[in-house]
């Protein structure tokens, strides 16, 4: 009893502590500008996608044989592609696609990487052991490479893409998770809801894995950026997303033959992606000092 009465008495303080935590972790990330700047930066691709029906002053796939390779104008203020597709309008409907890459993909690899990381640090032994050494052969491999071999196992397409760009991701996440969770088991509450005969289910789940939820994140949103570049590679390799889907790295692929008679066909699709990498890096890197409590004075 009076063991229970400890754990009653020590898992609201844990509580209190995180919920402090996360509030002044918020703090930090709108004082910092750099994290703010990515916020901005990641909000407005959302704002864009959301409202693209509306803000495009052309579908997509509308075509001009007419004014194929139209510099910019009033008319085209980002100028024309090959067949004559208004290139502002496909980066702003090709911001719903880079949306769905960064959920899809890193979904995958959050919720595969959580829970073998988690099972692996949680249980140990020989279950860590073959984990980890499945975690180590895939990290052997460049991720790129290995993308590439997965797409040629599964087919040429977007969603394949996006599988293998998850799977690629998982390894990352469980290397995390297993070496928070090795050091959370070990403290006072958690030895202590063991005693009271807590499953070992339960406090996985329910004590370990919440108090993982800070670096979790933080590697969520630092992948995003390499998955939608990971995905953006493998389109430009004409193994992501196949025509006449408006995906920025199939838009590169497309305009490369006329980088040099014009270049706005390759120089836009190139500064959409190079903006939405950069927002999510910044607000990882902000969201990784703030949510860091040895920076907390």
């Amino acid at each position: 009893m009076a063991v229970e009465a400890n754990v009653n008495q020590v898992e609201p303080k844990v509580k209190r502590q995180r919920s402090s935590l996360w509030l002044d972790s918020f703090s930090r990330i709108i004082k910092s500008k750099t994290s703010l700047v990515g916020l901005i930066i990641i909000l407005l691709l959302f704002t864009v996608a959301i409202l693209a029906p509306v803000i495009a002053p052309y579908t997509p796939d509308e075509q001009d044989i007419i004014n194929r390779y139209q510099a910019p104008s009033a008319e085209h203020i980002l100028g024309t592609d090959e067949l004559g597709r208004d290139i502002l309008s496909r980066i702003i409907y090709g911001s719903r696609i880079t949306i769905q890459i960064g959920v899809i993909s890193v979904g995958i690899s959050m919720i595969v990487g959580v829970l073998l990381g988690a099972v692996a640090g949680f249980f140990g032994r020989w279950v860590d052991q073959i984990i980890m050494r499945i975690i180590d052969i895939m990290m052997a491999f460049p991720s790129i490479l290995l993308a590439i071999a997965l797409i040629a196992v599964l087919g040429k397409s977007l969603t394949n893409a996006m599988i293998a760009v998850g799977i690629v991701g998982i390894p990352h996440f469980a290397r995390i998770v297993r070496s928070t969770v090795l050091s959370v088991k070990e403290t006072e509450y958690i030895e202590a809801s063991r005693i009271i005969g807590a499953k070992n289910g339960r406090i996985l789940f329910s004590h370990v894995l919440p108090n993982c939820a800070a670096p979790i994140i933080v590697q969520a949103t630092l992948t995003v950026g390499t998955a939608i570049l990971d995905a953006a590679g493998l389109s430009f390799l004409g193994l992501g997303a196949q025509p006449p889907k408006p995906e920025w790295g199939a838009m590169l692929s497309d305009g490369r033959s006329a980088l040099q008679t014009a270049p706005w066909v390759v120089m836009f699709p190139g500064l959409a992606i190079f903006l939405v990498v950069l927002g999510f890096n910044l607000f990882g890197d902000g969201l990784r000092d703030a949510l860091d409590p040895r920076l907390k004075q």
